[in-house]
C-alpha cells in the first residue's frame, strides 16, 4: 500500500498536465475563431475576396461590408498616401490592404501603441495578390506599422522572387500611352468620389496581370464621366508605388 501512492502521482500529474494542453489549444482556437476581423471594400475586387478568405483560414471571424472602402479609410485615420483596396479593423487596429495574417496574430499578440498596419497598394504575392494564374510571381514589399500621427515604419519585410522580364519588358510606370498596350474589360463599379473604377478585365500584358476583378484608381478621373456600369471598354493601365492607375479608358464595341 505504502509503494501505491508514490507509482500513482506521476501518473496524475501527467494525466493533468495532458488535461491542461487540451484545454489550452482548446482556449486559443477559440480565441482565434472569436478575433473578429470588420472589412470594407469594393464588392467586385475579387483579389478583396480573397484575402477576406485568407483571413478565415488563420481562424478569423470576418464581417464583410461591400461599401467601398475610402470613406472607411478616411473616417479610420489611415493616411491616403498607405491605401489600398481594403480597409478593416481588428482588435482596435486599422488593417489596410494585403496584410499577412500571420502579422496582424502578431500585432494582436505584442500590442504596440499604434493606429494599425498597412500594406500600400497591391503587390503581388501578397495574400489575396498570390493566386496559380501570377506562376509564382512575387514583388517584394513591406507591412509597415502605421502610427496615429500618420508616420510609419517597417513591422515585416517579405523579399520578391526575381523573374526575367517578359519579351519588351515590363512598364509599370511609364505615363506614355503611346507605349501601352490595350486591354479590354468591363465596367462592374464606378466611384467618381474617389476616382476609382471596378473592371473584369482580361490579361494585362505590361503588368504581366491575368484575367481578374479589381479596382483601379484613375490617372484622369474625369474620364469615369464617359463610363456605365456593365459597359464594355478597352483601356490601359500601369503600376505605380505599387498601387495600379488607369491611365487612359474608353467605350469599345466588342
Amino acid at each position: 500500500m505504502k509503494n501505491s501512492k508514490p507509482t500513482s502521482l506521476p501518473r496524475r500529474h501527467g494525466l493533468t498536465a495532458a488535461v491542461v494542453l487540451i484545454l489550452t489549444g482548446f482556449e486559443r482556437t477559440a480565441m482565434a475563431q472569436a478575433t473578429t476581423v470588420q472589412v470594407w471594400k469594393d464588392p467586385n475586387c475579387g483579389c478583396c475576396q480573397l484575402w477576406v478568405e485568407h483571413l478565415q483560414a488563420s481562424g478569423f471571424k470576418v464581417e464583410v461590408r461591400d461599401v467601398g472602402n475610402t470613406a472607411a479609410r478616411k473616417r479610420l485615420g489611415m493616411p491616403e498616401s498607405l491605401g489600398s483596396c481594403h480597409t478593416a479593423t481588428v482588435g482596435g487596429y486599422v488593417i489596410e490592404g494585403h496584410v499577412p495574417a500571420t502579422d496582424i496574430h502578431r500585432l494582436l499578440k505584442e500590442r504596440p501603441v499604434a493606429l494599425g498596419l498597412s500594406v500600400p497598394g497591391m503587390p503581388i504575392g501578397s495574400p489575396g495578390m498570390d493566386g496559380p494564374e501570377y506562376k509564382g510571381r512575387k514583388d517584394a514589399y513591406d507591412v509597415l506599422l502605421v502610427q496615429k500621427d500618420g508616420s510609419s515604419k517597417r513591422f515585416q519585410h517579405y523579399p520578391g522572387v526575381r523573374r526575367m522580364a517578359q519579351r519588351g519588358g515590363l512598364q509599370r510606370v511609364s505615363d506614355d500611352a503611346s507605349a501601352l498596350p490595350w486591354a479590354t474589360a468591363e465596367v462592374r463599379r464606378i466611384d467618381k468620389a474617389a476616382g476609382k473604377v471596378a473592371l473584369k478585365h482580361g490579361e494585362i500584358k505590361n503588368l504581366d496581370m491575368p484575367p481578374m476583378s479589381m479596382v483601379f484608381q484613375m490617372k484622369d478621373p474625369a474620364q469615369l464621366d464617359a463610363l456605365q456600369v456593365g459597359q464594355k471598354v478597352r483601356f490601359q493601365a500601369v503600376q505605380d508605388k505599387g498601387a495600379y492607375w488607369v491611365v487612359k479608358i474608353e467605350p469599345t464595341a466588342l
